[in-house]
């Protein structure tokens, strides 16, 4: 049986506005590995991962890392995860000043080039956050993280053939590695092959490391293609209740349009026909 592909541009456009959110995510902790909020000066207690936590304990974390952020705007440890903080509430503009201050300050450090390109990619900024993630690889000892990092922001330039040669490069020196294999999958969605883009991320949530990202991209995609009790199952898996919801919630924001998604589908039915 050939892939599901979706033909029509209108169609390939409304997938980008459902999806590139879902890879913005995948562009998580480039260089530093995984963030956690009780990393820097025990300014959060939780010790959960910063995409993991509810919209109050995002608020509340801002709140911290803003206070230590103040009193030393120089700290790239504190000023990186300020600004994923504000990048995982939505306040990308903020993120990108603060990450522009930390660069000043820390010109040649890898994780604060890394951060930096993310957040100028978080700032719509792309062909900027490709120059930074570049400058901040090593060509003789490359980060798979700033290869995965690099793909996404060519996914989102449209560049999808570019984008996935490096997330191949990325899974040679980290196989198996389950953000890699998602923005692999989200690839393949943002070019309509839905079909494609289900297998790898299936592939990716079979991973011991694969996180919520991860499996709300998979579940994405999945109520992408109609089945949408199955997509909320997936969004609640392995999760405390509040976090559930939180997937579910953002799972049917994604799809809030599918009324525009079934038209969609229609009219690449009738072209076809």
């Amino acid at each position: 049986m050939s892939a599901l592909r979706i033909s029509s541009i209108a169609t390939r456009r409304f997938l980008r506005g459902t999806a590139v959110l879902a890879m913005a995510l995948s562009l998580g902790a480039c260089a530093s590995g995984r963030q956690t909020t009780g990393s820097t000066a025990n300014l959060s207690q939780s010790g959960k991962p910063i995409e993991s936590l509810s919209g109050a304990e995002l608020a509340n974390a801002a709140r911290s890392y803003g206070t230590a952020y103040e009193k030393n705007p120089k700290d790239k440890t504190i000023g990186v995860n300020y600004a994923n903080v504000l990048l995982m509430s939505g306040r990308n503009d903020q993120a990108l000043a603060v990450m522009q201050q930390v660069a000043i300050a820390n010109p040649n450090d890898r994780e604060v080039l890394a951060a930096y390109g993310k957040a100028q990619a978080g700032a719509g900024q792309l062909d900027q956050a490709l120059e930074t993630i570049r400058r901040a690889q090593t060509p003789d000892r490359p980060d798979w993280r700033l290869v995965s990092a690099e793909g996404a922001v060519l996914d989102q330039l449209g560049r999808s053939r570019e984008a996935r040669d490096r997330y191949n490069n990325a899974l040679q020196i980290q196989p198996n590695e389950p953000s890699v294999l998602s923005n692999l999958g989200m690839s393949y969605v943002l070019s309509g092959d839905l079909k494609s883009g289900e297998s790898y991320l299936r592939t990716a949530m079979a991973q011991p490391l694969a996180d919520s990202r991860v499996r709300q991209n998979y579940a994405l995609v999945i109520g992408l293609q109609g089945r949408f009790a199955e997509a909320e199952q997936i969004a609640r898996q392995e999760l405390m209740p509040q976090q559930a919801d939180a997937n579910v919630a953002y799972l049917r924001s994604m799809l809030s349009q599918q009324n525009a998604w079934k038209d969609l589908a229609q009219k690449d039915k009738k072209a076809g026909g």
